[in-house]
């Protein structure tokens, strides 16, 4: 994994004439992570040669920092990293949070009632603002098999007792792509609607994406989008493909993703990232 990105050194103007991107932004889940959540030697190697060669590594998720610090403490990864769907920009080196957006639960409340309204009653889990903000789940709420902690609740009136950066909504029958599109379709004026992956649809602050955090974390290091390169796997990565100046969609990728991209590589099982990567190099 990279070391601390950061501004291009005095050498660095060099170095980018023989790499085509300052910025090389990439997803967890479904992208840079296997299903193991490892990254493949292969997709380390990789990424350091691009780093060597003078662009810089971060990492922008949809998980909120309390899900994603342990993946990034076990890598090394000390960078910049964009958390929550672009709502924090965190400083994985320093351990701390340098921008967080919050969402408004007044709005998000309406928002709840316009869509189970058109649906029915809605199962529902949220993501607690903060370093170490805690994921509620609400009854029946179905949480995917896995390590990550969270705090079940019988009673969805605590969803909304401290700040959120953002609300998860599940329907007892409509798929993913159904749920976004009704919620959008109803809500859409209220908060924005994301599918990150399967059984994930949410709700965030109204104009918040990845492309967002994104554009803050690469302010700070002195990038543009003109110089990104970005790898994504889910309908979430859409608007941070249309920031970077190249969207790769992962084989694995929701269709939608890959109707955008520029380019679709190998599956995240299959080092997609690497085969991208190491070709970039081979032609500079």
């Amino acid at each position: 994994m990279s070391t601390t990105p950061g501004p291009a050194g005095p050498s660095a103007a060099t170095d980018t004439k023989t790499f085509p991107y300052r910025l090389v932004a990439t997803d967890l889940d479904g992208t840079l992570l296997r299903s193991d959540e490892s990254v493949s030697a292969r997709t380390r190697d990789a990424l350091a040669a691009v780093t060597e060669a003078g662009a810089a590594h971060i990492v922008v998720t949809g998980r909120a920092v309390p899900w994603t610090r342990h993946i990034l403490d076990d890598l090394g990864y000390r960078g910049l990293a964009v958390c929550g769907q672009g709502a924090q920009v965190y400083d994985a080196g320093e351990h701390r949070l340098l921008t967080s957006v919050t969402l408004d639960r007044q709005l998000a409340g309406l928002a709840l009632a316009k869509i189970e309204a058109e649906v029915g009653p809605l199962l529902l889990a949220a993501s607690r603002d903060g370093l170490d903000g805690e994921v509620l789940v609400g009854p029946g709420y179905r949480v995917q098999d896995g390590p990550l902690p969270v705090v079940p609740i019988r009673d969805a009136a605590d969803l909304w007792s401290a700040p959120l950066n953002k609300v998860y909504v599940q329907h007892p029958t409509l798929s993913d792509d159904e749920l976004a599109s009704v919620a959008t379709r109803v809500a859409g004026g209220l908060v924005g609607v994301t599918m990150a992956g399967a059984g994930i649809v949410e709700l965030l602050p109204l104009g918040l994406s990845k492309a967002t955090g994104l554009s803050l974390a690469a302010r700070r290091l002195g990038a543009k989008a003109a110089g990104t390169i970005a790898f994504g796997d889910m309908p979430n990565d859409i608007p941070m493909f249309a920031w970077a100046a190249r969207g790769v969609a992962m084989a694995n990728a929701h269709d939608d993703l890959k109707a955008v991209a520029d380019e679709v590589t190998a599956g995240n099982e299959e080092d997609g990232i690497a085969v991208v990567l190491e070709a970039l190099l081979a032609r500079a």
